[in-house]
C-alpha cells in the first residue's frame, strides 16, 4: 500500500491442515472399519479420547473422518504420533512411530476420500479406565481438600503441597499417575515423597531422585514390570509441586495422584531414579548453539531401565552416552531435535548394565537465538530456574539395584 516492494512475499503458516470434507467421493479397500480403525486404536486413542491430552477424540469414523487431511499431514511429517528419539541410537519398549505399511495405509485411505467401509468389521474398542492410564487406582490423593485459586494474571510461582498419606508400613508403587485437575491452568506438576524427619527445604533434588509420577505434556504414566516397584518409605509424606500459569480469568485447581499398590511379596527389584545435570551453566545472549555437558559416576552396579532428557523452550538437543570402566562410549539416547511440548519418557527394550565406576554423560544444546521461535527474550543470558524462561539441563535414568554377582547381572539384562 506504500508502493514498496514487499519483502517476503509468502510465509508458511504455523499450525497443521484442516481439510475437514473429503476432495474425493470414497472409494477403496482401504477403509476405517477394516484397517484405519485398527491403527488409531493402537496408537492414538490412548490420548486421544474423551479427558485425555489429545485435542479431539478419535474413537469412531464420525470422529475421525473431519480430521483426515491433518492425519494424513501430520503422520507423513512425523509429528504424530510424537517421537523424538533418533532411530541410531538405542531401542525402546514404548517407541510409537508408525510403521511405513501404516502410514501408507493412512495416505491411501485419506487419497480415496476416507471411506467409512462395513461397519460390521470394526474391532473391538480398546479398554480404558475412565480417567486413568493405569489400572484403577487403589488411592487417589489431591493436593488439597479444597480447591486452590489461581489468580487471572501475573506470573506464579512454584506451590507446593505437602500431605500425610498415613503410611505406617513401606508401600510399593507398582502405578502411579499425576493428573492435572484443571489443565487450563496447570502447566506441570510433579508428585514425589520426602522421608520421615526431612522438611521439604531440605530435602534437595527429591523431585526427581524420589520422583512418584509426573504430569507433564506427553510424559506417560508409570506402569512397572511385574516384579518391579518403587518404595515409599513409612512415616514419608508426599509432595506435590505445581506450577501454574495464569490464562486471563481467575480459576480453581485440584490435581491428583493416583497409586496402585504392589504386593511386597511379589516385588523382587527395587526401582530408583537418579540423574545427571548441570546446575550452574550459563547460556550467553543470542547464542545458537549453546553446549552443556554433565557426567555422574555410577555408584552401584545397577540396570538402566528408562531415560528422560529434561530442558525449556530454548532446549534444542539432547544425548545420553554411558562411558564403560574400561573408557568405551556408546550412545544410549539420541535427541536431535528436542521439543518442549513433548517431555518424553524413554523406555528401554532391554536394560543396559551399569558397572560401579562406569559414568553416564550428557550432552545438551540450547538455542538462545532471535531465530529460535518460541525464544522469550534472546538478549538475555539464561541460567538455571524453574520457570519456562529460564532453562534446565537434568538427564533422569532410573535403576534396578542387583547384587554382584556379574553372571546374574548379565542374565537379568537380557530378559
Amino acid at each position: 500500500m506504500a508502493g514498496k516492494a514487499v519483502s517476503k512475499s509468502s510465509v508458511q503458516s504455523v499450525g497443521c491442515l484442516i481439510g475437514r470434507v473429503p476432495k474425493v467421493k470414497p472409494h477403496g479397500d482401504v477403509s476405517y472399519s477394516q484397517q484405519i480403525s485398527r491403527i488409531l486404536n493402537k496408537n492414538c486413542v490412548e490420548c486421544h479420547r474423551s479427558g485425555e491430552i489429545g485435542p479431539f477424540p478419535l474413537t469412531n469414523y464420525k470422529e475421525v473422518v473431519g480430521w483426515a487431511e491433518m492425519i494424513r499431514e501430520v503422520v507423513q511429517a512425523r509429528r504424530m504420533p510424537p517421537w523424538l528419539a533418533a532411530p541410531s541410537a538405542g531401542k525402546f519398549s514404548n517407541d510409537c512411530r508408525l510403521s511405513a505399511a501404516d502410514r501408507d495405509q493412512i495416505h491411501t485411505w485419506v487419497a480415496n476420500g476416507a471411506p467409512e467401509g462395513d461397519p460390521r468389521q470394526l474391532p473391538e474398542p480398546p479398554h480404558f479406565v475412565t480417567g486413568w492410564r493405569i489400572p484403577n487406582p487403589d488411592v487417589v490423593y489431591y493436593i488439597s481438600d479444597t480447591p486452590v485459586k489461581v489468580p487471572a494474571e501475573g506470573v506464579i510461582e512454584y506451590k507446593h503441597f505437602v500431605i500425610d498419606p498415613g503410611f505406617k508400613e513401606d508401600k510399593w508403587i507398582k502405578a502411579a499417575e499425576a493428573r492435572a485437575g484443571n489443565p487450563a491452568v496447570v502447566h506441570h506438576h510433579v508428585a514425589y515423597f520426602i522421608p520421615p524427619g526431612v522438611d521439604r527445604e531440605q530435602a534437595q533434588g527429591a523431585q526427581i531422585v524420589n520422583q512418584i509420577a509426573v504430569c507433564t505434556p506427553g510424559t506417560p504414566p508409570f506402569r512397572h514390570a511385574e516384579t518391579v516397584a518403587q518404595r515409599i518409605p513409612a512415616g514419608a509424606k508426599i509432595v506435590f509441586q505445581v506450577h501454574y500459569t495464569s490464562n486471563g480469568t481467575p480459576q480453581e485447581d485440584r490435581s491428583y495422584l493416583g497409586l496402585v499398590f504392589a504386593d511386597p511379596k511379589t516385588v523382587k527389584q527395587e526401582l530408583r531414579s537418579e540423574m545427571v545435570a548441570d546446575f550452574r551453566f550459563q547460556i550467553p545472549p543470542g547464542a545458537a548453539n549453546h553446549k552443556v555437558e554433565a557426567v555422574q559416576v555410577i555408584q552401584r552396579d545397577s540396570l538402566m531401565v528408562n531415560l528422560l532428557p529434561h530442558m525449556h523452550v530454548r532446549g534444542k538437543s539432547f544425548r545420553f552416552e554411558l562411558e564403560h570402566a574400561d573408557g568405551r562410549r556408546e550412545t544410549l539416547l539420541d535427541v536431535p531435535h528436542y521439543d518442549f511440548n513433548w517431555q518424553l519418557r524413554y523406555d528401554l527394550a532391554r536394560p543396559i548394565v551399569l558397572r560401579k565406576g562406569s559414568k553416564i554423560r550428557a550432552y545438551a544444546s540450547f538455542d538462545n537465538s532471535p531465530e529460535n521461535p518460541i525464544n522469550p527474550d534472546p538478549t538475555k543470558a539464561v541460567h538455571f530456574g524453574e520457570q519456562t524462561w529460564e532453562e534446565m539441563m537434568v538427564g533422569i535414568f532410573q535403576t534396578i539395584e542387583l547384587p554382584g554377582n556379574p553372571e546374574k547381572t548379565e542374565k537379568l539384562s537380557q530378559k
